[in-house]
């Protein structure tokens, strides 16, 4: 796997992986490189709403907010946000991961949400997922993982709940078909 990055890519949680952390979870890879991963889980809903944020970090809402889910994103620094959208804006601080993504983390991009201004299509999330260098190379080598080129149909139009199989679907793998058992010949 060396040079291989896994930017702009779903990581999905084979069947045995039994981290509660990560069980059943399709995390999008936003950036990969030598020094390590650093993604966002995008099916674990967690019981909030936009508008809480929103109430929470004192933004005005000036305009109609639909039903926005909030994610976890992973178990590093879960009181931070994370905003996955769409559009390059020009926001205080993001990472492009494509020329269709990007990943902002700071309050401006919250506040044009509040506008009606902010990005066309936006997931929110706290907190994310981390690996050291080498670290998700070695998880996939321990087959941890699978790996498919991200749509954004599953980050934004798919119930978060039907994300895990459809990512294993892009693959062409039935994840309930697969065996959790391990033999040798």
């Amino acid at each position: 796997m060396e040079n291989t990055s896994l930017t702009n890519h779903l990581l999905i949680a084979m069947p045995n992986l039994r981290d509660p952390n990560f069980e059943h979870t399709v995390t999008f890879i936003c950036e990969h490189n030598d020094n390590g991963a650093m993604g966002i889980v995008i099916n674990r809903p967690v019981d909030i709403d936009i508008r809480e944020v929103f109430e929470q970090m004192k933004i005005p809402v000036e305009a109609e907010v639909g039903k926005v889910p909030i994610f976890l994103g992973g178990p590093v620094e879960e009181q931070r946000g994370f905003v996955l959208h769409t559009g390059d804006g020009k926001w205080d601080s993001s990472l492009q991961v494509n020329q269709q993504l990007s990943v902002t983390t700071s309050r401006d991009i919250l506040e044009a949400m509040a506008r009606g201004t902010g990005p066309e299509r936006a997931l929110i999330a706290l907190g994310y997922a981390g690996w050291g260098g080498g670290q998700l190379e070695q998880e996939m080598l321990e087959n941890a993982w699978l790996s498919a080129p991200a749509e954004q149909s599953i980050l934004f139009e798919l119930a978060p709940a039907k994300r895990w199989e459809a990512a294993a679907r892009l693959l062409g793998i039935d994840l309930n078909t697969l065996s959790t058992e391990t033999g040798h010949a």
